[in-house]
């Protein structure tokens, strides 16, 4: 892990982030200046960037970031997570796993009903 100082992305004052604009050569002292785009993973902390490699290395396998970390696999993925909400990236849902829904409970419910003969087979599978 590197222990050079890091850019801050945002601006320390407002919260917006801060532009790119100088650049410079630490051998010869050449400046540029302008407009430049900024690398949204040079402002991380070289712990998440550590992270970051070591999921990318292992192709995205969360169970090795876990054996990296020394933590359980919940932490390895909240950890990773909040990596990705520090980048700007949020999983689509897709890549979530499904939440319980309320609609799974109402269909166990009329289940029961029916075993229970509280109401018929056409009223249950109306309700299903």
């Amino acid at each position: 892990m590197s222990s050079h100082r890091h850019a801050p992305r945002d601006c320390p004052v407002c919260g917006d982030r801060l532009a790119l604009t100088r650049l410079s050569c630490g051998e010869c002292g050449t400046e540029l200046s302008g407009a430049f785009g900024s690398c949204d993973f040079c402002a991380l902390g070289d712990e998440d960037r550590e992270i970051l490699r070591v999921f990318l290395s292992s192709r995205g396998n969360m169970k090795d970031v876990e054996r990296h970390l020394g933590v359980s696999y919940p932490t390895a993925r909240s950890r990773f997570d909040a990596l990705l909400g520090r980048l700007g990236v949020h999983p689509s849902r897709d890549d979530e796993p499904p939440a319980p829904k309320e609609r799974d409970a109402d269909r166990l419910a009329v289940l029961e009903a029916l075993a229970r003969g509280e109401v018929d087979i056409d009223a249950a599978a109306e309700a299903l």
